[in-house]
C-alpha cells in the first residue's frame, strides 16, 4: 500500500502514548475487510444503479443482516423498493468537472428500480439515531468497471460491523442502519427512506452518515455538520483514537474548503432539520475513477475509522435526549 507505512508508523507512535479505540472496541477486523472485498468485487458489476449488479449487491447486504440476526426495519422485511427516473435530469449534484458520468444531454428519460435495506436494533426508548451509507456505485462505464470500494462500499461494509457491535449493547436510542441506493443519481435513496421512513421521523434524533471512510491521501478523517448544529460537537471532542479527526467542510463562507452538505444522504435529512455529522475523507486519486478499488484502501486507517465513528455513536446516544 502506498501510504500503509506512514500510516503503520503513525499508529505505532500513537499506541505508546495513549490508549486508544483499538484498546475499548472489539470488531472483526477480517469480517469488515473481507466484506468490503465482496461488495467491490467485480462480479457486481460496480453496483450501478437498477442493474443486476446493484441487485446482487442488495441480496448480499440482506444476507449479512440476515447472518447477524437482526431485525429488519421495515414492515415488509429488510428491502425498501422504490423507483427513480435517470436521463438528462439525472445530475442533481455537483460532481468534478472530469467526472464520467457528467455528461447526460443526450440520455433518454429512463426509470429504473432500486430498494434501500435496513435493519433495527431497538433501544430502551423510541428515539433514533440512523446510520447510513449507500450501496450504489456508478456501475460499469465505456467498458470498465468502477467498483467503488471506498465510494461507498466501505460505508456499507461498515453497517454490519456495526450493527454486529451494538446489538449486544443496552442503548437509550433505537438504532437504524440504512444502506441506501441511488446516491450516485441524485440521492434518490435516502429521500424516498425520508419520505418513507419506518417510523415516526419525529423520533429521529441524528443521522450518522458514512461515506467514504476507507482511502485516505491526506490520512484526514471529516467529521461534517457542526457549522450546522454546533451542539453535536463534545462527543467529537471526546474521541480517543489514532486517527485525527478534522472539522469542516460545511461552512458556505468558507473559500478553502468544498461545502459537502448536499453532497451525500445526510442532505435528504437535513432538509427536514434532523441533525447530522458526515464521516468521510477527502476526494483521492480514485475517486469516481475504476480505480477505486479493494487493493487500493487503507486497511489500517479503515478499521481505525470505524471504531472512531462507533466511539461517536455511543458518545451521541449518552448526550442527545
Amino acid at each position: 500500500m502506498k501510504y500503509l507505512t506512514l500510516l503503520t508508523l503513525i499508529f505505532s507512535l500513537t499506541s505508546c502514548n495513549q490508549k486508544s479505540a483499538s484498546d475499548t472496541i472489539e470488531i472483526d477486523k477480517e469480517k469488515l475487510l473481507s466484506d468490503l472485498q465482496i461488495l467491490s468485487h467485480d462480479s457486481l458489476e460496480g453496483r450501478g444503479f437498477g442493474t443486476k449488479g446493484n441487485l446482487k449487491g442488495q441480496q448480499f447486504i440482506v444476507k449479512r443482516f440476515k447472518e447477524l440476526d437482526v431485525a429488519a426495519a421495515f414492515e415488509n422485511g429488510y428491502s425498501q423498493s422504490f423507483s427513480h427516473t435517470i436521463g438528462g435530469r439525472r445530475r442533481q449534484r455537483a460532481f468534478p468537472i472530469s467526472d464520467p458520468l457528467e455528461d447526460f444531454s443526450n440520455v433518454p428519460d429512463t426509470t429504473l428500480e432500486g430498494a434501500n435495506i435496513a435493519v433495527m436494533i431497538p433501544g430502551k426508548t423510541d428515539k433514533v439515531i440512523v446510520i447510513t451509507a449507500h450501496h450504489d456505485h456508478l456501475g460499469i462505464i465505456n467498458g470498465k468497471i468502477f467498483n467503488g470500494a471506498d465510494d461507498d462500499g466501505s460505508g456499507t461494509a461498515s453497517l454490519f460491523a456495526m450493527a454486529q457491535y451494538f446489538k449486544s449493547k443496552s442503548l437509550k436510542h433505537t438504532l437504524i442502519f440504512a444502506a441506501v441506493d441511488a446516491e450516485e443519481v441524485g440521492l434518490a435513496g435516502s429521500m424516498y427512506l425520508v419520505d418513507n421512513f419506518p417510523v415516526n421521523l419525529d423520533k429521529v434524533s441524528l443521522n450518522v452518515n458514512l461515506d467514504m471512510i476507507s482511502h485516505t491521501d491526506s490520512l484526514k478523517l471529516w467529521a461534517t455538520g457542526l457549522y450546522h448544529y454546533p451542539q453535536l460537537r463534545p462527543p467529537l471532542d471526546a474521541i480517543n483514537s489514532p486517527i485525527k479527526l478534522w472539522f469542516g467542510h460545511d461552512d458556505p463562507n468558507d473559500e478553502e474548503l468544498d461545502d459537502w452538505t448536499d453532497n451525500s444522504d445526510h442532505q435528504a435529512f437535513h432538509e427536514r432539520n434532523i441533525p447530522f455529522i458526515y464521516f468521510g475523507v477527502d476526494d483521492h486519486v480514485d475517486y469516481h475513477r475504476a480505480t477505486d478499488e479493494f487493493e487500493n484502501i487503507n486497511p489500517e486507517f479503515y478499521v481505525e475509522a470505524v471504531r472512531l465513528i462507533i466511539q461517536a455513536i455511543e458518545g451521541y446516544d449518552k448526550m442527545l435526549d
